[in-house]
């Protein structure tokens, strides 16, 4: 019989009979409990292999060829999960459930384990590699990993000396959670006894079980009893060990075994399956990491009465309550009372997740399943989930959450909302699980049954006057002269805290002349309704700025600015101006990556705006963003010249629509085109004359037959386009283009011939792998940003470096350059560099250098030259590694700079001095080895201050000079005994201090 989704382990040489087609995955470790499929899938990546079985015929399966390179794990053997791919019987003559197939797995040099994730380890793991390292500890590792948990696994076989490296004590000390694997012969290990001899020394150090550190102990098949008293084989070990250590040492390692083997953790018996009691371990290590785990929030100004009250509906000790609704109208402050609540609770569960824009979700093509994989990934912590229909996504929930209690947060949920659809039962879950759903529509909430709910009202005067005076002045009150109208843009806003915001920010450095005309149209609005209030700020705008807000509104919430940038100036919107002003008012958002933002509220309001140009013809309007009406307009020809911009995505499509010029004939005016996974095809040399931004992404085909005279932007990232392509004769034609994007387009082999396209500014080749070829930008005189990575482009041509004078940003990462050991010659014109090269150009001509970012991902790190000095108009300087290269740093740093930032470089033992940066107002060390910051007490414009694990740091002397320092951080480091007087920096502001042992003293807090 065909036992479909039973994972077997079976006997080397047993064979399998069946018929039909099986599918046969090769897991990452042989080592499991039996038959359970959730354990399987959560600990490993499989990948599947099918095989034609003829009828009766056995299978050996010890002989199947199995890929190594598919293996991510180290050298190894390798287990099958059979599955029944037809309704058929079969007859299998296996192994005893339990016993393995083992077949050698060679581990593949391009598969390392899992990168870290930047940041310090969550978890250290201390065994004996030959008992364990192939079995439990393997798995144990890789089902942290798989749940997103930093974990430190030392490689003990590799070791060297007789002292236990400075970099696996700085793992053990950054650690939260230590879990020592005791196993027979664990304690014949000097390195595992010295490991854990430090382990007992940070776990003191931090308070012992009331401190920072915790240490999980696991006794693999070895009587805990043998370890607290050294008997058995830990008697013998520690006779040999005697030999040869002294007694002191060897007294320090037998406390160590004492402590920590009376410590409650886990006995793992030879009978014991491995499943459950790995579960109990990541449920105990999930629980203790989020102790320290917070979502970001807004300005938390009079909030707490309503997380107050929120917990207390949540009602965490009965088995009733399941669903808590928090609703009001937008801007009033529910996605922040959720998010703090969150922050909260989050502790008092098993598993927790916080979903965001659920309703924007739902709107999109299989809205369900997206948002399924979203709450499954977060409460699973698995990185991607990849269930295809909802039927599926609600078996995962029903097999692998409800069991769990959880806690998650679905945020800005509509009427159209269906909880069953979703998750199925709400009965299916454990009584003590909470859910926390914010929406406007009371109705939500009313048709899910709940009668457990709170409505935010307006904030308090006070609380009102302190959000409204920080966006206003920046401060907490007015000053005199604008208190009295202050009070009355009070009265107006009703206590609403987006009103107070962006109002405040319209207001912000105007004088009462302004205000006065502002607070008139205020009270012209007939009842308060926010979207009203906003519209005063929207009407404030320019003509222009109208245009950028509406486009972000619309199509550009979540995408970069650069591109968007490009195409409002070529229509002369003059995005710098604008999109200063948006900001300021607190209209748009711009995070540090360039991505835009926007409430949703403000979202609403432009989209509304939009509407309101033609209210029954959705044809008829500017802007075209649903794909309902977009398949519609399209479909039916019925697009005009006043759409101007247009996005459509058929990636859910049943039918994918294959749309030809005819469908875009009367779209004259279009200047924006936004297409994924469609189809295109036909001759475009007639249409489309005002398109300057062409954005086509995944799509199966794409026109041969271009002649866009106006066209600004290319981006064809994801299509299977080659070099062949006949449409590259057309781009060519495109005399106005200036920015080209090709990500991950797979086919092409060959750099394309862009050298007609004289006016390109800005060109982006990633991830073409199989690119080859030379570049040649030598004609490109206006180029303004080369960023090319991971391809086989072999030589960059230049030519003349006078003629990129106007090259302002470089990033060379993971080429294969033909001489990659050869730094590359540089125009002098660059203002941002950053290279991944183990070769360091000549610096000094680059005297417009603004930023420079050093991010290193090899085996030795760059010497960064003295001359670096000589750059006085350097403003950033960033060094990073993925590993703990060395990086040396000579001479002096120029005094222009603003921004020094220094990541993962350990064995950077020594800064340059510091005194002559007179302008550096912002200095971020992590993961460093100085020991002191040598002239910080003359970094006189300073505000902000991070030092993070710097173990050897034993001084921050002159930071009681820093008197503008508004933000002050110093975290995990170890050997700081004291802080000076603190009592000058009147403008501190945020003040963190944590992890640092041996921190006694300071003052002036």
């Amino acid at each position: 019989m065909m036992w479909k989704g039973k994972l077997f382990l079976l006997r080397k040489g047993s064979e399998l009979h069946c018929r039909g087609r099986i599918s046969v995955s090769l897991l990452t470790c042989p080592w499991w409990c039996h038959g359970d499929v959730e354990y399987a899938s959560r600990l490993f990546n499989s990948l599947p292999h099918q095989f034609d079985i003829v009828d009766n015929v056995p299978i050996n399966l010890a002989q199947l060829m199995i890929s190594p390179v598919h293996c991510t794990t180290a050298q190894g053997f390798a287990s099958v999960c059979v599955k029944d791919t037809a309704h058929r019987k079969k007859e299998t003559e296996a192994g005893t459930s339990g016993e393995i197939l083992n077949f050698p797995v060679m581990r593949s040099s391009s598969m390392p384990d899992p990168p870290l994730t930047t940041g310090e380890y969550e978890v250290f793991l201390s065994f004996r590699g030959p008992d364990v390292r192939q079995t439990f500890a393997d798995c144990l590792y890789h089902f942290l990993i798989h749940s997103k948990i930093r974990t430190f696994r030392d490689e003990e076989e590799l070791r060297k000396g007789e002292e236990i490296a400075p970099s696996l004590v700085q793992a053990i000390s950054e650690s939260k959670i230590l879990i020592p694997i005791f196993s027979q012969n664990y304690a014949s290990s000097k390195w595992c006894l010295q490991e854990l001899a430090k382990m007992v020394e940070c776990w003191k150090k931090q308070g012992k079980g009331g401190g920072r550190t915790t240490i999980l102990p696991i006794f693999y098949l070895v009587d805990p009893r043998d370890v607290r008293h050294q008997e058995g084989a830990y008697e013998e070990a520690f006779r040999r060990h005697s030999l040869k250590q002294d007694q002191q040492t060897i007294k320090q390692w037998k406390e160590a075994l004492l402590e920590v083997g009376k410590m409650k953790g886990w006995h793992v018996a030879g009978s014991d399956g491995h499943g459950a009691i790995l579960e109990q371990i990541f449920v105990k290590v999930d629980s203790l990491l989020r102790t320290n785990y917070t979502l970001l929030t807004d300005e938390l100004v009079g909030i707490d009465v309503h997380v107050n009250k929120v917990v207390q509906l949540l009602n965490l000790d009965a088995a009733s309550e399941m669903i808590v609704g928090i609703h009001g109208m937008g801007g009033i402050g529910k996605t922040t009372i959720a998010k703090t609540v969150f922050n909260k609770v989050c502790t008092h569960f098993d598993r927790c997740c916080f979903i965001e824009d659920v309703r924007e979700t739902l709107l999109k093509a299989d809205g369900v399943v997206v948002l399924q994989n979203k709450i499954i990934s977060g409460v699973l912590r698995y990185d991607h989930c990849n269930v295809n229909n909802a039927s599926e996504g609600i078996h995962m929930m029903v097999d692998r959450i409800c069991k769990h209690r959880v806690l998650i947060v679905l945020d800005d949920v509509d009427a159209k909302f269906e909880f069953d659809k979703i998750f199925g039962k709400l009965g299916n879950f454990s009584s003590k699980s909470r859910f926390i759903i914010t929406t406007r529509d009371k109705r939500a909430l009313e048709l899910l049954q709940t009668d457990k709910l709170h409505e935010p009202g307006g904030m308090s005067h006070d609380h009102s006057l302190q959000l409204f005076s920080k966006h206003a002045f920046k401060m907490d009150n007015p000053p005199n002269e604008y208190t009295a109208l202050a009070e009355k843009f009070l009265k107006v806003a009703a206590g609403l805290p987006l009103a107070l915001k962006v109002v405040g920010s319209l207001l912000f450095r105007t004088d009462t002349n302004f205000w006065r005309a502002k607070l008139k149209e205020l009270k012209e609005v007939p009842t308060v309704e926010v979207q009203q209030i906003l519209r005063i700020s929207y009407n404030e705008l320019t003509p222009n700025e109208k245009q950028i807000f509406l486009d972000i509104a619309c199509v550009f919430i979540g995408d970069y600015k650069e591109v968007p940038f490009y195409m409002w100036s070529s229509c002369d919107f003059n995005p710098e101006i604008g999109m200063r002003t948006l900001v300021n008012r607190s209209l748009v958002r711009i995070d540090e990556e360039g991505q835009f933002g926007m409430h949703d509220h403000l979202r609403d309001l432009g989209r509304a705006i939009v509407n309101e140009e033609d209210v029954q013809n959705p044809c008829k309007r500017s802007r075209i963003w649903s794909n309902e009406n977009a398949l519609d307009m399209l479909a039916n020809r019925e697009g005009g010249d006043q759409v101007e911009v247009l996005r459509v995505d058929m990636r859910k499509n049943e039918a994918r629509h294959e749309f030809t010029e005819k469908e875009f004939k009367n779209l004259s005016r279009l200047r924006y085109l936004e297409v994924s996974y469609g189809r295109l095809s036909g001759d475009f040399k007639e249409v489309l004359p005002s398109l300057c931004c062409l954005r086509l992404h995944s799509c199966d085909s794409i026109p041969t037959d271009l002649h866009l005279k106006k066209l600004v932007i290319l981006d064809l990232s994801f299509c299977p386009i080659k070099e062949g392509w006949r449409g590259w004769q057309g781009i060519q034609k495109a005399k106005k283009l200036k920015v080209v994007i090709l990500l991950e387009c797979h086919e092409i082999r060959r750099v394309p011939d862009l050298s007609p396209c004289t006016s390109l500014e800005l060109i982006k080749l990633l991830s073409c792998y199989k690119m080859k070829g030379d570049l040649h930008i030598a004609g490109f005189k206006n180029l303004r940003v080369l960023s090319l990575r991971s391809t086989q482009i072999a030589k960059i041509i230049t030519g003349d470096m006078e003629m990129l004078e106007n090259l302002l940003e470089l990033s060379l990462k993971q080429l294969s350059l033909s001489s990659p050991r050869e730094a590359p010659l540089l125009p002098t014109s660059l203002k941002q560099l950053s290279l991944s090269s183990p070769s360091v150009p000549n610096l000094m001509q680059l005297v417009e250098l603004e930023e420079l970012k050093f991010e290193w991902c090899g085996e030795a790190g760059p010497e960064i030259p003295a001359e670096i000095w000589r750059l006085s108009k350097l403003r950033t300087l960033e060094i990073s590694s993925a590993s703990p290269v060395f990086v040396t740093m000579e001479g002096s740093l120029p005094s222009s700079l603003t921004s020094l930032q220094i990541h993962f470089c350990v064995a950077l033992e020594k800064l340059p001095g510091l005194a002559n940066l007179t302008n550096l107002t912002e200095l971020r060390l992590v993961k460093v080895g100085v020991s002191e910051i040598c002239g910080l007490g003359e970094l006189r414009v300073l505000t902000t201050l991070e030092v993070r694990n710097a173990p050897r740091l034993s001084s921050l002397d002159g930071l009681e000079n820093l008197v503008l320092l508004m933000k002050l951080t110093v975290s995990n480091c170890g050997v700081l005994p004291k802080l000076p007087d603190l009592v000058k920096l009147i403008k501190l502001q945020a003040l963190e201090i944590q992890e640092c042992q041996l921190l006694l003293e300071m003052q002036g807090t």
